[in-house]
């Protein structure tokens, strides 16, 4: 019996409140959200299959600008098989990002470090990504077979450019797709700077956060069509990947909704896309391991070794 089709979330978060605030979360605006959130509450969250497949494995990614955040992350991530890779963060202009990067390595949970990410959407230096000390530690994390995630608003593509045209050697990939416009519905520069990224064979896009780029209470499927089709375009199926970026979701429907969303959006798509889509991008791009998690699930249970 051959095993059933894998789906990776390749995009959620994670946080406990009672250990670790998040700043962030004090915007009005979040108040749903504000409160903690662990893997078992993804588990209760992601009942919905799509396209005949459930939730298998996920990518949880750093909140806040904090090692301690990602050292816990990576340990949750040795002991909780539905996490099979994580997203860290470090001072990428730091003088020792190469040995924090070690450390983090070395350390507990270490090898399900497999990309870093930065909030360059914070950032008000529009050349942030170019600056000479952040270059190096980029070019650190390439140097450990790390890959990076880019985290943009839509007018800071030019940098995310110049980013894979100065280091084709670093895996990128996209998060939420560049946060289209779509509560504006005014897509045009947003999709000249996707063909522009796009044009780069080394770069990835997350199909994720869109829902909360468009509005909140009233979005469709229509209203995200626009956006899918110029990435499906652009990248095609095999340089995409599916993200919830659960529980952020959650204040424009959640995981479920999003799931139903992604299906039918996947409606045309040959099965063969789909499953890129939905699990094939993610696991290349974050080197998972279908064995590591089903060892780990197995001692997580209890089942004897054979």
């Amino acid at each position: 019996m051959s095993e059933a089709p894998l789906l990776v979330d390749a995009h959620h978060h994670v946080w406990d409140l009672r250990h670790r605030p998040q700043p962030w979360l004090d915007d009005p605006a979040h108040e749903v959200i504000r409160h903690s959130f662990g893997p078992e509450d993804l588990r209760a969250a992601a009942t919905r299959p799509i396209a005949g497949r459930s939730l298998d494995a996920t990518v949880v990614v750093q909140c806040v600008p904090s090692v301690p955040e990602t050292r816990e992350l990576l340990h949750l991530a040795d002991e909780d098989p539905l996490i099979g890779a994580v997203v860290g963060w470090a001072d990428l202009a730091s003088p020792a990002i190469g040995d924090v990067l070690d450390s983090l390595l070395a350390g507990p949970g270490g090898r399900y470090l497999r990309s870093v990410r930065h909030l360059v959407q914070d950032e008000p230096d529009s050349g942030w990504l170019q600056r000479p000390p952040v270059e190096r530690g980029l070019r650190a994390v390439a140097g450990r077979g790390l890959a990076y995630d880019v985290l943009i608003r839509s007018h800071q593509f030019p940098q995310a450019v110049a980013l894979a045209e100065r280091m084709p050697e670093l895996p990128l990939v996209l998060d939420h797709a560049g946060k289209p416009p779509l509560a504006r519905r005014s897509l045009d520069d947003w999709e000249r700077h996707i063909r522009r990224l796009a044009a780069h064979a080394h770069v990835r896009c997350k199909v994720s956060g869109l829902v909360t780029e468009a509005d909140h209470g009233s979005w469709t499927v229509d209203d995200i069509r626009p956006a899918w089709e110029v990435l499906l375009d652009a990248f095609g199926p095999d340089r995409l990947m599916f993200g919830s970026d659960w529980p952020v979701c959650v204040l424009a429907g959640g995981w479920n909704r999003w799931a139903a969303t992604v299906e039918e959006l996947l409606g045309d798509c040959a099965d063969t896309e789909a499953a890129a889509v939905l699990a094939g991008t993610a696991a290349d791009f974050y080197q998972l391991s279908p064995l590591d998690r089903k060892d780990r699930k197995d001692r997580k249970e209890g089942t004897p070794c054979s």
